[in-house]
């Protein structure tokens, strides 16, 4: 414990990351020789002289002993890469962080866990894709790894907690600092369900500079990203980017050539991500097993003439009411009582202006 004092000093002290941190776990017998090392003997260590005046400044100006001791009493669990409680997934990128601070449990479940990130503007379409993914990993045992930004973040995040799955949240701020503030009802769920989680040191304020490292971290605690929608510019591309430079997977979900949200997504397939166009390619491209998916969605076939011939009809495209009404003949109301009742079972979803998709392909006896 006295140990681990000293790895939350260091990480309070500005311009010491996780490579000068190596640097001083190598040169040093231990933490607190560190800490109290001479300024001749950190040059030494390699930290450079910004670093060790910082350090030098840090101490002058703030009781370490005080901010440990609040820590623990926000009752912010610190787990350092020493301890075997570090994620191990995150353990084998480069230059982990060294401390993270967590709200909440990281449980070995965890490890089975996808990154969903995306716009903060997010759309109907993209809204309805986040809800499938949510009950899917809820169902399969996956946890999804997220930011808690407006937009897909926030929706991936409560969809999997509504289907009764957990869920990470990593922040660009202390973990005491819940951004945006408005999530802070959602942040709590997060804790109840899974884990807020944060490198930053508490108390930390939102600052851009702070979110591609959070996304770094994002994407090393996933076996892969999946990005919803996004523009040209949009964050998620930077934790797509991260995500493949750790050698794992990108999935993104394709969109209109007309659609803003859609454009970063439709770049990432054009440059080799995989598009996400059936669900349970997730889980073939990532080996991972999706019986129990299978079975949910292909249960209770409708007996109904009508709801058949629109799941029939929904099988190769999504459609909208008065193209339903247009194909079967039958009255805009007998078409919409169906489509509520398949909704409210499952078998189909409303995408967005009356339009609606098929929620899985129907067995051949059906078709």
């Amino acid at each position: 414990m006295e140990e681990k004092k000293y790895w939350v000093g260091f990480n309070h002290v500005k311009g010491i990351g996780a490579v000068r941190f190596q640097r001083l776990q190598h040169y040093f017998r231990n933490l607190e020789d560190a800490w109290n090392a001479t300024a001749g003997e950190l040059l030494h260590a390699g930290i450079g002289e910004k670093a060790a005046e910082n350090l030098h400044r840090f101490k002058h100006e703030h009781d370490l002993d005080k901010i440990y001791e609040s820590i623990l009493q926000q009752e912010i669990q610190i787990i350092t890469t020493g301890e075997e409680s570090y994620p191990a997934r995150l353990l084998q990128i480069a230059n982990p962080p060294p401390v993270l601070y967590v709200r909440g449990k990281i449980s070995e479940q965890d490890q089975q866990a996808i990154a969903v990130v995306g716009t903060r503007k997010v759309t109907s379409y993209g809204k309805s894709v986040v809800r499938d993914l949510g009950g899917i990993f809820a169902h399969n045992n996956v946890t999804i790894v997220s930011g808690l930004a407006r937009g897909v973040d926030s929706e991936a995040h409560r969809a999997i907690l509504k289907a009764g799955g957990r869920t990470l949240a990593v922040m660009g701020s202390g973990v005491d600092v819940i951004y945006p503030p408005e999530n802070a009802q959602l942040a709590q769920e997060i804790i109840e369900n899974g884990a807020i989680i944060s490198d930053y040191a508490p108390g930390t304020q939102p600052e851009g500079v702070n979110f591609p490292p959070r996304n770094r971290i994002i994407a090393g605690l996933s076996l892969a990203t999946v990005v919803i929608e996004a523009g040209e510019r949009s964050g998620a591309l930077i934790t797509a980017s991260f995500t493949a430079d750790q050698g794992k997977d990108v999935f993104a979900v394709p969109g209109s050539i007309y659609a803003p949200q859609s454009k970063g997504t439709n770049k990432l397939i054009f440059d080799g991500a995989y598009p996400l166009i059936q669900y349970d390619s997730i889980f073939e491209i990532l080996d991972l097993q999706n019986v129990q998916y299978q079975h949910t969605m292909q249960r209770d076939i409708p007996t109904d003439e009508v709801e058949i011939l629109i799941l029939k009809l929904l099988q190769n495209e999504a459609m909208h009411i008065d193209d339903l009404q247009a194909a079967t003949g039958l009255p805009v109301s007998r078409i919409s009582s169906a489509l509520t009742i398949l909704e409210l079972k499952g078998h189909v979803k409303n995408t967005g202006n009356m339009t609606y998709s098929a929620n899985y392909e129907l067995k051949e006896e059906y078709v």
